[in-house]
């Protein structure tokens, strides 16, 4: 595989299960994101998601699928010392109360016995840029939060409200209805607002393909279909906007692009219809400001890669 491919899907997937269309139970979430930490494309897996309302469920299902130290015969232990597993929360409820949460979880796993998991991360829905300010205030420090707000509208003023601090920002780039989709035009201008504030960002939902293309909105068998964006048309239009200073009507071609013929993936550069970018602003770009897409499937990604031959 490329090294600039490579790059671009290291820890870019934050797995989704337990929401729409996969809505899966929480024993089958935790253990599909256990099976995919141990496969051959493990690298491109980043946190688990989960509302901070089922943490106590979680715990339950997940704890002896964590690494940690455990009894095995009444006296000998068993230890994994793989890393710790990553979670990202939404917040679901009063803020102060899911903090409280949050912190109880971080202790209770931070002991060997009880499996080892920490959540680094939350995400939460504001409707006014005056939310943002409000929330930081709470937040401690190293809990990056991760703000979600429209982008049908001019978005710059949430996004202002989020520079300087140690904050992000969240599109959602689909769902479960075609009108959940915002247009190329929406997620061009949500990428460059955030670049030029120097805010970095991640997307969720509707991302389980590389390039744009029609899909169906769902699993179910007479699901309608729709225009979906592309994981790499995204988060390829972010690295060059921010590294390259792509301009807002290229970026919205590069992410309305449905010929994948158009990218091309080297060692050193990636490209798009003529428009390069090197290995190391590449790998900049994905450390500090294009960090992840949330997704209730990894496999899905994953084998449309294999069947375009990318992997």
């Amino acid at each position: 595989m490329p090294r600039t491919l490579t790059t671009l899907l290291s820890e870019l997937i934050d797995y989704a299960g337990l929401f729409p269309p996969a809505k899966l139970d929480m024993g089958r979430a935790v253990e599909t994101f256990n099976r995919c930490r141990m496969s051959e494309h493990a690298a491109a897996l980043a946190r688990f998601i989960c509302p901070v309302s089922r943490l106590e469920e979680f715990t339950k299902f997940a704890a002896p699928l964590m690494p940690g130290t455990f009894a095995t015969s009444g006296y000998r232990e068993h230890a994994d010392a793989s890393p710790p597993w990553r979670l990202s929360v939404l917040i679901d409820g009063d803020l102060a109360q899911n903090l409280d949460a949050i912190d109880a979880f971080n202790h209770h796993h931070s002991a060997e016995t009880n499996g080892r998991a920490f959540i680094d991360a939350l995400e939460m829905k504001v409707t006014d840029p005056n939310q943002i300010d409000e929330a930081l205030d709470e937040i401690p420090e190293d809990i990056r939060p991760f703000f979600e707000f429209p982008v049908s509208a001019d978005c710059r003023g949430f996004v202002a409200a989020l520079a300087g601090n140690q904050a992000a920002a969240k599109i959602r780039t689909g769902g479960v209805t075609a009108a959940a989709f915002p247009t190329p035009s929406e997620i061009a201008a949500f990428l460059v607002a955030c670049a030029r504030a120097d805010v970095p960002f991640k997307a969720t939902a509707g991302l389980h393909h590389p390039f744009r293309s029609s899909h169906r909105l769902t699993y179910e068998k007479d699901s309608p279909s729709c225009l979906m964006h592309g994981f790499l048309n995204v988060f390829i239009a972010a690295a060059m906007i921010r590294a390259k200073g792509l301009d807002l009507e290229r970026a919205e071609a590069l992410i309305a692009d449905e010929d994948h013929a158009s990218f091309k993936f080297g060692d050193d550069f990636v490209s798009w219809k003529g428009h390069g970018l090197e290995l190391a602003p590449l790998a900049k770009v994905r450390e500090t400001f294009a960090l992840s897409f949330g997704s209730c499937s990894f496999d899905e990604p994953i084998e449309d890669l294999a069947k375009l031959k990318l992997l």
